[in-house]
């Protein structure tokens, strides 16, 4: 008979400590720090107060999660005799999956009795976050531990994130954009469509006059590729701007159709490259 297994992320997936408990998921969290100051676990910290400093000119720096923490948490569930099936944080951002697997590959000569499986998503925010309940739903049908990392590694490219920024500054600290198309874009009030691509890495793949309309783009790309989106749950990330990401939601409900429309805020290992009003959309599409 197979052992029971559980399902692992970590804080790249920003899945709030609610929604991970209520899918029964454990979290290895990354790290920050604001200003060089103390580091700080990314699932204990206050988001308004993190935004609010980051308005004010605080600038947040951030750090992988290490090979003790991930350790830790899967020899905890290795003595209760659990296999263990890590989805990591992008790779292309990242080096928390390689740190994972890592960790899979070294606990595994300790409990050979035992599987540990480490998939790197190319993922990231509620894009994990997405991909880790879709693991959970077929978890809680029935499946394997080796049907569900199947699936997971089949679909991960079919994951679609698609997201805007408020303050194109912040992407400029973190080489995303020029200084030059920061200070026109700002002036011109010119936002930047972006998305994850095949490698697990941001790229920009086109622009918005104002907000409404990099809202309307987000939209349309869900218009363009998302797989019966009737039938989907999709997810939706916000940078401390929860209103609009409200505004989001109606509008996918009401032009494509999803069943679901779940929101989030995004937290601090990624907030802090994306800045206060990032809003991001996730759904399964024929192609990123």
């Amino acid at each position: 008979m197979p052992n029971e297994y559980v399902i692992i992320t970590d804080s790249g997936s920003d899945l709030s400590a609610e929604m991970a408990a209520e899918l029964g998921v454990e979290i290895v969290p990354l790290s920050y720090s604001m200003n060089d100051g103390e580091s700080i676990p990314g699932n204990r910290v206050d988001l308004k107060q993190f935004y609010a400093e980051l308005r004010a000119g605080g600038k947040a720096t951030t750090s992988a999660a290490n090979l003790e923490d991930f350790t830790k948490v899967f020899e905890g569930y290795a003595n209760e005799g659990k296999d263990v099936l890590y989805i990591g944080f992008s790779s292309g951002l990242s080096s928390t999956a390689s740190t994972g697997r890592l960790a899979c590959s070294e606990i595994s000569e300790a409990y050979p009795n035992l599987k540990f499986y480490a998939i790197d998503s190319l993922c990231a925010s509620l894009g994990l976050g997405l991909l880790v309940y879709h693991a959970v739903q077929m978890k809680n049908e029935g499946k394997t531990i080796e049907e569900v990392r199947d699936w997971v590694e089949a679909n991960k490219m079919c994951l679609c994130h698609h997201f805007t920024v408020d303050d194109l500054f912040f992407l400029k600290r973190g080489g995303r954009v020029s200084a030059a198309t920061a200070v026109v874009g700002s002036m011109l009030a010119i936002k930047p469509l972006l998305h994850v691509d095949d490698a697990g890495k941001l790229i920009s793949i086109g622009k918005a006059r104002g907000r409404k309309g990099s809202l309307e783009g987000l939209v349309k790309a869900c218009e363009n590729t998302a797989i019966d989106p009737e039938k989907q749950v999709m997810f939706i990330s916000h940078g401390d701007c929860e209103d609009e990401a409200l505004q989001l939601a109606e509008m996918v409900k009401a032009k494509v159709g999803s069943i679901e429309v779940r929101t989030g805020c995004i937290g601090p290992v990624i907030g802090a490259h994306s800045g206060p009003g990032t809003l991001a959309l996730f759904f399964l599409g024929t192609e990123r």
